[in-house]
C-alpha cells in the first residue's frame, strides 16, 4: 500500500524582534573614552536609583547622550531605532495611522565586576511604545573564552560556567519539558562581546548572570521614545 502523504508548510510564529549588530572599533572607543574620562569625575551621577542592577563592586552611571563625544553613538541608535519601527511595521497586519519619532529618553553605562549581576526586568519610556538597547565596551577574557550558546561546547550542567556574565532574553515562561512538548524556546542566551549590539522593545524582560574572576563587564544601554507624529507636526 503507499504511503500517505500531503503536501504542508510550517509557520514560524515569532514573539519579538530582536535586533543584534556589531560597532565600530571606533565607536567602542569614543564610548570607552567618554566613559573613563566620567569615571573620573567626582561629580558624576549615579543612575543606581532607577536600574534594578544589583551591583555592589562597580558603579551605573547617567551618561549625557548630548555630548560631543557621544553624539555619533546618539545619532546611530535613533536611526537604528527607526529601522526597528520600519521592521516591525512591515510585518503587522495593522500598519501605523501615524508617522513615528524615535528620540533618546535615557543613557547610562553599568560598570560591572565579579559578583555583580542584573534580575531579571523590563525597562520604561515615556511614551507606550518604546526601545531600549545595550551593548558591551568591555568585556572579561573568561567570558570571551567561553562556549558560545547553541554550539556543541555549550551547557549548563555540572557548574561549567558557561553562562557567566551572559545576557538572557526571555518572551515567555518555559520549562525543561518543554522540548517534549514542542515548544520551541521561551529565551535566549547571547554571550557578550566587545562592540556587540542589541536592540529590543522596552517590554521585553532580560537579565544578566553574574561572573568570577577579573576584570570590567562593561555595558552601555539606552532606552528611546517613540513619538506618534499628528498631521499638524505635534508629537504625543
Amino acid at each position: 500500500m503507499p504511503e500517505v502523504r500531503q503536501e504542508y508548510k510550517m509557520h514560524s510564529l515569532p514573539s519579538v524582534f530582536l535586533m543584534e549588530a556589531m560597532l565600530s572599533d571606533e565607536m567602542v572607543n569614543d564610548l570607552n573614552d567618554y566613559l573613563d574620562d566620567l569615571l573620573n569625575q567626582k561629580d558624576r551621577v549615579s543612575h543606581a536609583g532607577t536600574l534594578v542592577g544589583q551591583i555592589g563592586n562597580g558603579e551605573q552611571l547617567t551618561m549625557d547622550y548630548n555630548h560631543p563625544k557621544l553624539a555619533k553613538f546618539n545619532e546611530l541608535i535613533q536611526i537604528m531605532g527607526a529601522d526597528y519601527i520600519k521592521n516591525f511595521a512591515g510585518s503587522t497586519v495593522n500598519p501605523f495611522k501615524e508617522n513615528r519619532l524615535v528620540e533618546t529618553d535615557e543613557l547610562w553605562s553599568v560598570h560591572s565586576f565579579a559578583g555583580d549581576y542584573n534580575p531579571i526586568h523590563d525597562h520604561g519610556t515615556k511614551t507606550l511604545m518604546g526601545i531600549s538597547c545595550t551593548c558591551w565596551t568591555k568585556v572579561p577574557q573568561q567570558i570571551l573564552d567561553q562556549p558560545t550558546s547553541g554550539t556543541s561546547e555549550y551547557g549548563l550542567y555540572n557548574s561549567s560556567g558557561h553562562s557567566d556574565g551572559c545576557i538572557t532574553f526571555q518572551y515567555g515562561q518555559g520549562s525543561l519539558m518543554d522540548t517534549e512538548r514542542l515548544r520551541p524556546p521561551q529565551m535566549v542566551i547571547m554571550k557578550p562581546e566587545v562592540g556587540k549590539f542589541f536592540m529590543f522593545p522596552s517590554w521585553l524582560q532580560h537579565s544578566v548572570y553574574p561572573f568570577k574572576g577579573d576584570g570590567e563587564r562593561r555595558t552601555v544601554a539606552a532606552n528611546l521614545n517613540v513619538w506618534r507624529i499628528a498631521d499638524d507636526g505635534t508629537k504625543h
